[in-house]
């Protein structure tokens, strides 16, 4: 027996004193990684509590203090609420702290950087005191959840967005270099003493970047009609699982129809003489909001008779609940990543955009090095992206609890129920009214920088 306790001890000590290590190597290159992780396990906390802490939640007296017990499905959503709350305290105060760091010489970006193990202690004892909190709190941040997850999918589309008109004016600034450098050729053609071998050179340097330049068209129009070919297959999909036969299916027929025309609209828009416009970003978003428009019909309750998708297979495997889970942390750690790392939307007030061109986790030891002489500006909002990541824990509790109005088999699963239904078809319609907003407002107002 002394001997298994000391080996038990020793385990113990190993592991707190790896564990020590390697929150003490998180560093400047990898402080975004560090947070994500750390988001990402409060989900994974979230999801436990909701399957197991229920009968725990059922015994404490000022949880249920009710003449009559809540169902089951209530402890459940009120157990991912309490994580939901401790961690938008967490990232909301780091968003507070942060406010106004402009360079690195700045004490508080060591802060940002830095003090893992007092960051996670921090972040564990918030938790916990959560489950101590009136439940008048819990529902008060239930209600505003609402409104925060909207305004995170509404950052998600202003990311989207600016990656697509992003690529396509990329594209065209490497279109308008080629004519630049074809007249740069030119000229020294017809200047240089050695006529005979600089034309010889410039014809091949030509020739190349007309090959280059015909290529990136080819890729424009490679891409705009894969993507195109993408949306209307996968419209037929939508028509074939959402609309059976039999059933009248009147509200899935008026959200693919009009996502449909979302898309040709898109286009007609994108390529009218007086906007100048490209098919690409109109080809990308289109096919963005049909993938809304499936993410909002796939979930829909299960025992709908126009869900065709799942109403032949009500019992959902762990595995199935396993991988919906996996799929909504990628995607919410991937928004909060990106808009933590666009220069476009958050950067700094001092920071250069030139911030933007910079890797999310630079490969070189020269970027962490810090010029004493010089303070270097931040990269990107401090403030902002902990201020995402709020967002991201409002919207994350909303998918756990079914927007906390889900009951029975659909607050078993993850994202299911009618408030996601509207709230994807929602996002969709803004999706759209802020892709054609941003074709149309350089007409509008021609004095404004957009």
């Amino acid at each position: 027996m002394w001997a298994a306790s000391c080996l038990a001890s020793c385990c113990a000590a190993c592991a707190c004193e790896a564990c020590r290590t390697a929150v003490g190597s998180i560093g400047r290159r990898s402080a975004r990684i560090a947070y994500c992780g750390l988001f990402a396990l409060s989900l994974l906390a979230s999801w436990v509590l909701r399957e197991v802490a229920a009968p725990l939640l059922q015994s404490i007296p000022w949880i249920n203090h009710f003449s009559k017990t809540p169902d089951r499905e209530w402890f459940e959503t009120d157990a991912v609420l309490r994580v939901s709350l401790g961690n938008f305290l967490f990232f909301t105060i780091l968003a507070v702290i942060m406010a106004g760091i402009k360079d690195q010489k700045d004490p508080r970006d060591k802060v940002h950087h830095g003090g893992w193990m007092a960051k996670i202690f921090c972040w564990v004892v918030i938790v916990f005191l959560m489950f101590f909190v009136p439940n008048g709190v819990v529902s008060f941040y239930e209600s505003i959840s609402k409104f925060g997850s909207g305004l995170f999918l509404l950052v998600q589309v202003v990311l989207l967005l600016d990656f697509v008109h992003g690529w396509n004016e990329n594209w065209v600034a490497k279109d308008e270099q080629f004519w630049s450098v074809v007249s740069l050729c030119t000229y020294f053609s017809w200047d240089s003493i050695s006529m005979y071998r600089v034309i010889f050179c410039s014809l091949k340097i030509c020739s190349y970047l007309f090959h280059l330049h015909h290529c990136r068209y080819m890729a424009l129009l490679v891409v705009s009609v894969v993507c195109y070919i993408a949306t209307f297959s996968f419209s037929g999909l939508l028509f074939h699982w959402f609309t059976p036969s039999g059933q009248d299916c009147g509200l899935n027929m008026f959200f693919i129809v009009s996502t449909l025309i979302l898309v040709f609209l898109f286009a007609i828009v994108a390529l009218h003489p007086k906007i100048n416009g490209s098919l690409l970003p109109a080809s990308v978003i289109g096919l963005y909001c049909t993938y809304l428009c499936y993410s909002g019909l796939s979930s829909e309750p299960r025992d709908y008779e126009c869900n065709g998708l799942h109403n032949h297979s009500k019992a959902m495997s762990t595995s199935s609940l396993t991988l919906g889970l996996c799929t909504t942390i990628l995607s919410v750690v991937y928004s909060a990543v990106r808009a933590g790392s666009s220069a476009t939307v958050l950067s700094a007030p001092d920071s250069p955009r030139a911030g933007a061109d910079k890797p999310l986790l630079p490969f070189s030891k020269a970027d962490e090095e810090d010029t004493k002489e010089v303070a270097k500006p931040v990269a990107y909002s401090y403030s902002f992206f902990h201020l995402i990541f709020s967002l991201a824990s409002m919207y994350s509790a909303m998918l756990l609890t079914g927007w906390s109005t889900s009951v029975g088999e659909s607050g078993k699963l993850v994202d299911v129920g009618w408030p996601s239904v509207y709230v994807r078809m929602a996002t969709q319609w803004a999706t759209a009214g802020l892709f054609i907003w941003s074709l149309v407002a350089p007409l509008l107002f021609p004095d404004r920088e957009f």
